[in-house]
């Protein structure tokens, strides 16, 4: 007999990705790349209308797999809070939004399937219509009093106007000389005047009515961490820790430099470890995907066949300089994809792009994702398509520190490369929850600093204190004040998976097996940072 949980939530995600296709193709679920997702207040309230019937069902599910029921509970409850509170009349973040979903989700349709390029024509004739949807559950939002930060609206379009200039120029170059070519060429140029459209509206209607102050506040952050993290936390504990990791790190950094300035350390490697020109830069990462994946498998973990290959892309042009994942699609076709930003640069410096290799590739996001995706009938659909990016950013930072213990940094200014990446983790923890509390800095901090949070204030902090390199910098920030929380993830998560391990090891003693424990603990799937925990010492791991 079948499991009911997993019977409810296969009914879940096949009736979610019909009411959300271009979530459908980010998932990588087939047969729905070439729709539109309606983001007006009809769609999104029919979206909340099934979530709370899955809830109800849930709630008088009789038996089946306790795991797999508290996975999908926590979400779609983490779903429906954000929802019920108005967030999405303002669902407006710059950096990793709406309008980068939307565009991206081109890209992510696949062309080798019945329908060739067909999807592909389709889904971009309806930008117009989804980006007029959008609009409107933003103006529904003005008019009810609940407005997103005047930054993001003009951050979001700026994007928009860089969008419209001809993101889409290169796909249409691409196809060529094929049937749909005009059909094609047609389509692009209708996204590119909604693009357009959309960056007037958000310039000259919206962010004259938006919120001046960047900060959501208590009661807003809540609801985000519990998005971003699964768990109930206190935020002033994890604000305290975040300052003492940093200072820990800050500590390591200054040794890993030999005592010398790190400006000047990196000013050297700046100069010696670098590669020049994109496709320079594509080769480089490439390589070193597959050096990962080779020294990897069979060693201290087993790596599906349909995962050992990650595809390095570099990123349309927008605003947003960072490095992102995309899962493979539920059959594994699609292959998994880190996406890294050009941001302008000609030159490229390596030596600190390794370590987030691993956090993006393997061990990192791929191996655990990409695992989750293979898990057949052992995990829920839901469980298979999901995530918490607590549990899998949390993953892919202590896959960084992983790579430490195993002595993979090994190259000139590599383990300074992580180490300056870690600060930065630490520094977003005390950076998103200072600026979203409206905490006051500690006063060592604020001597440094200033007394409270500003976007300057973030901006200095993430500078000087995380690390950041300077063309992330104003994106960085940008990016944490449109999308609380999620930016506590990392550190937060690796704080969770390191003590789990440690908790294993002091339980298992001698018998204890990283390489088990690894396998045993991404094959629990992905869960919110409470379950996760107490699921790894029910099962005595």
């Amino acid at each position: 007999m079948a499991d009911p949980i997993f019977a409810l939530a296969d009914e879940y995600v096949t009736a979610s990705a019909a009411l959300d296709p271009v979530s459908a193709t980010f998932r990588g679920i087939a047969g729905h790349d070439g729709a539109a997702t309606d983001y007006g207040p009809e769609g999104v309230e029919a979206r909340a209308d099934l979530v709370r019937d899955t809830l109800r069902r849930l709630a008088s599910a009789d038996g089946g797999d306790r795991l797999a029921a508290a996975h999908l509970r926590e979400r779609l409850e983490a779903q429906l809070a954000w929802h019920d509170s108005g967030e999405w009349m303002r669902d407006l973040a710059a950096a990793f939004g709406r309008l980068q979903n939307i565009r991206e989700s081109v890209d992510l349709v696949r062309r080798d399937g019945e329908g060739g390029w067909r999807p592909v024509v389709t889904r971009l004739a309806a930008i117009p219509a989804m980006l007029a949807s959008w609009r409107d559950s933003l103006a529904l939002g003005l008019a009810e009093g609940a407005p997103a930060a005047r930054r993001q609206a003009l951050e979001t379009a700026t994007a928009a106007d860089v969008y419209a200039a001809g993101t889409h120029d290169a796909l249409v170059a691409g196809y060529g000389d094929g049937p749909l070519r005009y059909d094609l060429a047609a389509a692009a140029t209708a996204a590119h005047t909604a693009y357009a459209q959309t960056a007037e509206y958000l310039r000259r209607e919206y962010a004259p009515a938006a919120a001046e102050r960047d900060g959501v506040g208590a009661d807003r952050h809540r609801v985000f961490r519990r998005l971003s993290l699964g768990a109930e936390i206190d935020p002033l504990e994890a604000y305290e820790w975040g300052w003492a990791e940093l200072h820990r790190i800050e500590a390591e950094l200054a040794a890993e430099a030999g005592g010398r300035p790190l400006d000047e350390v990196r000013a050297e490697l700046d100069a010696t470890q670098f590669v020049d020109g994109a496709d320079a830069y594509r080769a480089w990462l490439q390589d070193e995907h597959d050096a990962a994946i080779e020294r990897l498998d069979g060693v201290h973990f087993d790596i599906h066949p349909g995962l050992r290959r990650v595809e390095v892309v570099l990123a349309p042009a927008s605003n947003v300089a960072s490095v992102y994942y995309t899962g493979p699609s539920e059959d594994l076709v699609r292959p998994g994809r880190t996406w890294w930003s050009v941001a302008g640069r000609e030159r490229f410096s390596v030596w600190e792009e390794l370590t987030t290799v691993f956090h993006e590739g393997v061990p990192g996001h791929h191996l655990q994702i990409g695992a989750i995706r293979a898990a057949g009938d052992r995990l829920s659909r839901f469980s298979r398509l999901s995530g918490v990016s607590g549990h899998s950013e949390g993953w892919a930072l202590y896959a960084e520190r992983l790579a430490d213990e195993l002595g993979w940094f090994d190259r000139p200014g590599t383990r300074l490369g992580m180490l300056m990446d870690s600060a930065l983790r630490a520094a977003r923890v005390v950076i998103d929850i200072g600026l979203h509390l409206d905490l006051p800095l500690p006063a060592e901090e604020a001597r440094r600093h200033g007394p409270r949070w500003t976007f300057d204030v973030a901006t200095a902090v993430l500078r000087e204190r995380g690390r950041c390199a300077e063309h992330r910098v104003h994106s960085e920030v940008t990016r944490y004040c449109g999308w609380p929380a999620q930016a506590t993830s990392y550190k937060l998560g690796e704080r969770a998976w390191l003590a789990a391990r440690d908790e294993a090891r002091a339980r298992q003693g001698a018998a204890f097996d990283l390489r088990r424990w690894h396998t045993e603990a991404i094959g629990l799937g992905p869960l919110g940072l409470d379950t996760f925990a107490e699921a790894l010492r029910s099962r005595g791991r």
